[in-house]
């Protein structure tokens, strides 16, 4: 078991949000289930590419907020453009890369380029795509290229 796994509260929908997540990432899969006295599922635990979850159906007390987000690096636009897709299904697209799904949990869907552009030496050149991306909601790696590039 890893040393540090994050822990999600759900109202009562956990194991529902375990089957969605497990869906869209590839190696993924649940682990446990275990039940509440009244038999549902009180917590379970799952994994999203290689990462452990634990999953709890807390009840309506707490939320999610946009102060906890996970962070998705993806290698390709296609990739984010899949996972861009499944995950703000039901849910509420923001920006630079942000989204919420149906659960209301916060996801980064971010393209690899988007870091290795804004790390260029050149400040002209990182600020256009600093710029191109405060301007969008899912990334596009694109545009990002041309905002590099200059055009």
């Amino acid at each position: 078991m890893q040393k540090i796994t994050p822990f999600l509260w759900f109202d009562d929908n956990a194991e529902e949000a375990m089957t969605f997540y497990t869906s869209i990432f590839k190696d993924s899969k649940i682990v446990d289930r275990r039940p509440s006295p009244d038999g549902k599922m009180l917590t379970g635990t799952f994994e999203l590419a290689g990462q452990q979850f634990m999953a709890l159906n807390g009840g309506p007390a707490f939320r999610f907020t946009e102060a906890i987000s996970f962070f998705v690096s993806c290698k390709t636009q296609e990739e984010v453009d899949e996972l861009w897709g499944k995950l703000s299904a039901g849910g509420e697209e923001s920006q630079c890369g942000w989204l919420k799904d149906k659960f209301g949990l916060s996801w980064q869907i971010i393209p690899e380029a988007l870091g290795e552009l804004l790390a260029d030496p050149d400040p002209e050149k990182a600020g256009r795509v600093m710029q191109a991306m405060l301007q969008m909601g899912k990334i596009d790696v694109r545009k990002l290229e041309e905002a590099y590039a200059g055009a």
